[in-house]
């Protein structure tokens, strides 16, 4: 159940880096719930595949279909060479609105040269090309750029398969804060610790989280540097600090202190320095979001009585309130378009993924479970992965913006929490 005073929670936490011997719990992924209608392609084995010491088409597929958006047409083990063009008209005829094509050349160096071609068949045309040359342990992230190029060129929507999450796990007295590939797999651990873990967030770069520790027996926000496993202190003040949330341009934190009172949102660069109060409230303000222009903070806030979301200018000044309805509104997140606003709301059925548009303040729930809580965007803004339980564990789930597709993410035998989707990676 989300708690209001999400940056008051205590995780009494004494960190054991990853020099522990870690889990690399995997996360399984089960479809359950699909678009009325899904655009059917067909992915054929790429020439010469076998070369490889993973498939990159069984990727491919596997990431086209979790999306909800797409059907696949068997093609058996039949490989479409990127050198020819394919019988559009027979592939058509054979249910398939678009083909992809593709061959894999083995270089002198070791690496290997990948070119995939993509065809409407409705329409005879190719619709897009690709070429990399990569060494055999890319074969996974390539194929997640290849379902990411399929992706964007049939919904004109950037994908989300070569992003990463973060999550914590449960297992007995273990804690670890985990990052993985979107689909689940390739599982490392950043964090290790006795007690829980808190509020990991995504800097742009996809390189930084930041994450709230208790090691010092007071809760300390750090930024962790993935790469390298070095991590910097950036706001260790008297009382707490909580709940960090970074700026579009990674510049800059915004984190909830207690070091002047009650919980309040403050600005704070990215190394630490330069603290700043961003207003001043009687009430408790926590869950701090940036929209993705820069310009505004979402936060929680129960200023006026009940615990409801907000916003206010990322210059300072009036807050405005932002959600209307309903007696309970918690964790906003703003999509990245600007457009909508997804948060936790309490109704009759319990705490439910909402999403509102923000022009309209039409709100859609979008969740059918009772226990939701910590939702992240997709950096396209397709779907949302969120926390939720089931049978009194921890699970994660995602589901689109539209409701029509959602999946259930899980790890055998552990709880699963506090999930944050990072960004696109940069080129």
């Amino acid at each position: 159940m989300t708690q209001f005073l999400t940056s008051l929670r205590t995780a009494l936490a004494l960190l054991l880096w990853a020099l522990a011997i870690p889990v690399h719990a995997q996360l399984s992924i089960e479809i359950t719930g699909a678009g009325a209608t899904r655009f059917p392609v067909a992915i054929p084995l790429l020439e010469r595949e076998a070369s490889l010491p993973r498939s990159i088409t069984d990727v491919v597929r596997a990431d086209l279909e979790r999306s909800g958006l797409f059907s696949l047409v068997d093609m058996g083990l039949v490989a479409l060479p990127e050198a020819a063009i394919p019988d559009l008209q027979g592939l058509r005829q054979r249910g398939a609105d678009a083909v992809l094509t593709g061959s894999v050349t083995p270089l002198s160096d070791g690496r290997h040269d990948i070119r995939v071609r993509l065809f409407d068949t409705q329409k005879g045309l190719e619709i897009g090309a690709i070429a990399m040359r990569i060494a055999p342990a890319q074969s996974r992230a390539t194929a997640h750029r290849i379902a990411d190029f399929i992706y964007e060129k049939l919904t004109g929507q950037p994908g989300y398969f070569s992003t990463r999450i973060a999550y914590v796990v449960k297992s007995g007295q273990r804690y670890e804060l985990q990052v993985a590939d979107a689909d689940g797999e390739n599982p490392q651990t950043a964090l290790v610790s006795r007690e829980p873990i808190i509020s990991p967030a995504w800097a742009p770069d996809g390189q930084r989280l930041a994450y709230v520790s208790f090691e010092a027996k007071k809760p300390i926000i750090y930024v962790h540097h993935l790469p390298t496993g070095q991590r910097q202190v950036v706001a260790n003040f008297r009382g707490s600090n909580s709940a960090p949330a970074w700026s579009p341009d990674g510049q800059r934190l915004a984190v909830v202190l207690t070091k002047d009172g009650p919980s309040q949102i403050y600005l704070v660069n990215a190394d630490g320095s330069g603290v700043r109060r961003l207003m001043t409230s009687s009430g408790i303000d926590t869950e701090p979001a940036w929209s993705a222009d820069g310009q505004w903070i979402y936060f929680t806030s129960d200023r006026g009585g009940g615990a409801q979301i907000y916003r206010v200018p990322t210059s300072g000044g009036t807050a405005q309130r932002v959600t209307l309805e309903g007696s309970y509104n918690v964790t906003p997140r703003p999509s990245p378009d600007g457009r909508s606003l997804a948060f936790v709301t309490r109704n009759d059925r319990g705490f439910q993924l909402a999403i509102m548009e923000l022009a309209s303040r039409q709100t859609t729930i979008l969740t059918d479970s009772v226990r939701d809580e910590s939702p992240s965007f997709a950096p396209n803004g397709r779907m949302l992965l969120y926390a939720s339980e089931i049978g009194n564990r921890g699970v994660l789930a995602a589901v689109s913006a539209d409701r029509r597709v959602s999946q259930r993410l899980s790890v055998q035998a552990a709880d699963v929490r506090e999930p944050a989707w990072g960004p696109l990676p940069r080129p």
